[in-house]
């Protein structure tokens, strides 16, 4: 039997198709966010991007752990989606709060953070997520994540807040007006992704002072307002999963050193943590368990 797994952010999905022992393929599409997007917009890039490209048209199960996946209305989006181009599946769609907590702490307790396009934490008892607290998403909250970086960021430049070094790359780099920027954002159908762009540009700026605190502050406001609000959280293990955490990982343990809290891990994507999860349960059970 095989089993497909998909971790998705705004951004991409990555999908895994496994046995018991052995990852079989890895196909990569556009990410999935059902609080922005409906069915039918999943169902055009499953149809465009995944299905001609996956080998095996009937795997036995789905596992499908997504942004913004935080309810069974939004959830049933997906799963609709997915059941349609593959109606022989079992489809399970869960929040990649989830698939975070699994891929980093495994049975142990700890709090398990993302920080990619978007932004979201647990504390975690080695089984289930026992506390959250609440991702706002990218208008109201998504502190640490790329998004809010590029926020931070635009912000600083248009309230002429930067060095004119600065400012004049930015404007070399980007050449953006206010009227244009704002059409793109207020425009997009995913904005959080769109702001999530300007953050290769600070990776890129990073040792700039001006950037660094931007980062910093970035990563200030998401331990104030996440991680500090958990119990026990000096002394339990904060580990991380996205692209932002791992390509600004020396800032970010910056940040928490100042807020005493001990970073165990950091890694790019869940993906290695799921596949070893899931091919347990193969291993154990011969079939699909959702557990």
């Amino acid at each position: 039997m095989t089993v497909l797994i998909a971790d998705s952010g705004s951004t991409k999905t990555d999908w895994n198709l496994v046995n018991k022992t052995e990852v079989l393929q890895n196909v990569q599409t556009l990410g999935f966010n059902p609080m922005y997007q409906d069915t039918d917009d999943i169902l055009v890039e499953l149809r465009k991007a995944l299905v001609p490209s996956l080998n095996d048209k009937n795997p036995g199960a789905i596992y499908f752990y997504g942004a913004g996946c935080s309810s069974p209305e939004r959830n049933k989006k997906v799963a609709d989606a997915l059941q349609q181009v593959y109606p022989n599946s079992e489809i399970y769609v869960d929040h990649d709060l989830l698939s975070a907590a699994r891929a980093l702490c495994g049975h142990k307790p700890g709090i398990a953070c993302i920080l990619g396009t978007g932004s979201n934490t647990c504390l975690y008892d080695g089984a289930n997520i026992v506390d959250n607290v609440p991702s706002l998403g990218f208008l109201l909250g998504d502190e640490g994540s790329g998004a809010y970086m590029g926020k931070l960021l635009m912000r600083a430049y248009f309230y002429r807040e930067l060095p004119e070094e600065l400012a004049q790359s930015i404007k070399n780099t980007f050449n953006l007006t206010k009227d244009s920027f704002l059409d793109t954002v207020y425009g997009a159908e995913v904005p959080s992704r769109y702001m999530a762009t300007f953050a290769k540009f600070m990776h890129d700026k990073r040792k700039h002072p001006a950037v660094k605190e931007l980062i910093y502050t970035n990563f200030e406001n998401f331990f104030e307002r996440h991680v500090l609000k958990y119990k026990d959280h000096t002394n339990l293990p904060v580990n991380f999963v996205g692209s932002i955490a791992f390509h600004f990982a020396d800032i970010l343990k910056l940040a928490a050193k100042k807020y005493g809290l001990h970073i165990e891990t950091i890694i790019q994507s869940p993906s290695e943590g799921l596949i070893k999860y899931h091919q347990e349960l193969l291993e154990k059970f011969g079939m699909p368990n959702k557990v």
